[in-house]
Parts: structure tokens; C-alpha cells; sequence
């Protein structure tokens, strides 16, 4: 399977499933830079989201795109579906597997959705998904988020994979990393945080929590592309340093790829 970072949480998962070359692109954010208004006003000069531009080569990685998984969209949340995205996967018909609580939110926006069940092992192409529930903040803050879902894949022939979501660090999220144990996890590791209120997505900290738990490879991803995300790829990689895990997390930059096997 290649799994290929494109910006902050938007990923492109490659792999063949019955003879057939697929596209699973998780939560398109695929605006232009500055397109969208700032998540956070106060403590320093406003930017604009996204902060940075699609790599280079995100033309050459969404023609290969089959399928969308969607973790959340509601809520305002368009650093996990924007416009731009949902033009994309409307204009090319691409089918979106989705929550049920999302369906008819994304069918009213012309898109084919295919509803998972939640929290139930269930099948996804020539394998299973598990959906993971999501805590995307706590207190009051996280009465005004979009909670959403995580998945854990299962296919024959492939590594396992955990998409986490937007989420903190909780007892499902660990218990995942413990129990399933996934060849790759992918987790958000911006530190997340408006102008009021708690975190609402891991920390670096928490991510080095995770990886220590993991007994395989984390990917951090949710990092430099939005203005309430501070944690940095430098931080984190000398916090890894530090840990003594950077062997096993991956954080890698807009566009680039990596190869992993069963």
C-alpha cells in the first residue's frame, strides 16, 4: 500500500483490491491557499486557511483518486471537506463512503455516498472496516465540535491502517493502537486550539504517547497547513528524537509517499 501525505489531514491511500487499482482519498480539503477564513484572530496577525498550496504534485495524485472516506464534515468543519473538494468528487462522481450521520448532509450536496455502519466490522472492498469513535475536544468546546469517526482497515494482502480523525488521545483511540494493532496509524498531530478553550486534536505529546503505545509505524499528519494548528515537523521530529520513537513515526511532508507491506 502507498500512502501518500497531500495536506494536512487530506491523504491518498493506493492499493489493489480484486485486480483493480484503487484511489481512497481521505477528507479533501483541496483549496487554493488563503481561500478560506482564519480559525483563530488573536495572539499574532490573522492568516487566512489553508496556509500553504497543494505540493506540486497533487494534479498527478487526485487523477489516480477511485473512492473518498470521510472521518467528519459538518459543523463548519472544511478543513476535512471544503468546496474544492466536494466540486472534485461531484464532477467526477466519486463514491464517498461515509457515517450515517453524514449521508444526507453530502447526498444534498450531490454526491454518491455509501453509508458505513457505525461502530460495527463491516465490509470494505476485498476486507473490513471498523469505524473508531472520535473526541474532538472536550468541555464546552467539544460541545461545539464534530466528533466524527476514525477507521481501522483490514484488507487481505495489505498492512492494517487506522485513519484516527480528528480526535484527542482517548481510551478508544489507545485501545485500537494496543488491541488491533495496525501496521500503520495515521494520527493528527497539530495541537489544534481556537482563541478560547482546550486542544481539540493531539499535541505533539500526545502523538509520542501514541507512538510509544504503537508497536509499529505512526504517521503524523495535521501539521503546518491550517492557522490553529501550532505544533511544527520540526518540533515534533525532535520531540520523537527525544522519545526515542523517531525510527517508528513518520512525519512527512506535503506530497511525498511511503510504501508499506503486509
Amino acid at each position: 500500500m502507498k500512502i501518500t501525505q497531500i495536506r494536512n489531514a487530506t491523504v491518498l491511500l493506493e492499493f489493489e483490491s480484486e485486480g483493480k487499482s484503487i484511489g481512497l482519498l481521505v477528507d479533501p480539503m483541496l483549496s487554493k491557499r488563503g481561500a478560506m477564513a482564519a480559525f483563530k484572530y488573536f495572539g499574532g496577525s490573522v492568516r487566512r486557511n489553508p496556509t500553504v498550496d497543494l505540493p506540486t504534485n497533487s494534479p498527478l495524485l487526485l487523477q489516480r483518486v477511485t473512492h473518498c472516506l470521510i472521518t467528519h464534515c459538518q459543523r463548519a468543519h472544511v478543513d476535512h471537506l471544503d468546496r474544492a473538494g466536494t466540486k472534485f468528487l461531484r464532477e467526477r462522481s466519486i463514491p464517498v463512503f461515509c457515517m450515517p450521520h453524514d449521508t444526507s448532509f453530502l447526498a444534498a450536496r450531490g454526491l454518491t455516498t455509501r453509508q458505513l455502519l457505525d461502530k460495527q466490522t463491516q465490509p470494505f472492498f476485498h476486507g473490513q472496516i471498523t469505524p473508531i469513535p472520535c473526541v474532538h475536544g472536550m468541555g464546552w468546546v467539544g460541545h461545539l465540535m464534530e466528533h466524527g469517526s476514525g477507521y481501522y482497515i483490514d484488507l487481505p494482502g495489505e498492512p492494517t491502517v487506522y485513519i484516527s480523525g480528528d480526535t484527542i488521545l482517548t481510551d478508544d483511540v489507545r485501545l485500537c493502537l494496543v488491541q488491533r494493532k495496525p501496521k500503520v496509524a495515521i494520527l493528527p498531530a497539530g495541537g489544534a486550539k481556537f482563541d478560547l478553550g482546550g486542544e481539540i486534536i493531539m499535541n505533539a505529546g500526545e502523538v509520542i504517547e501514541a507512538c510509544l503505545l504503537s508497536t509499529n509505524v505512526v504517521i503524523a499528519n495535521h501539521l503546518e497547513a491550517l492557522d490553529h494548528c501550532p505544533v511544527t515537523r520540526a518540533e515534533l521530529y525532535l520531540a520523537a528524537e527525544k522519545a526515542g520513537v523517531l525510527e517508528r513515526m513518520l512525519i512527512p511532508e506535503d506530497g511525498v509517499a511511503a510504501e508499506f507491506f503486509s
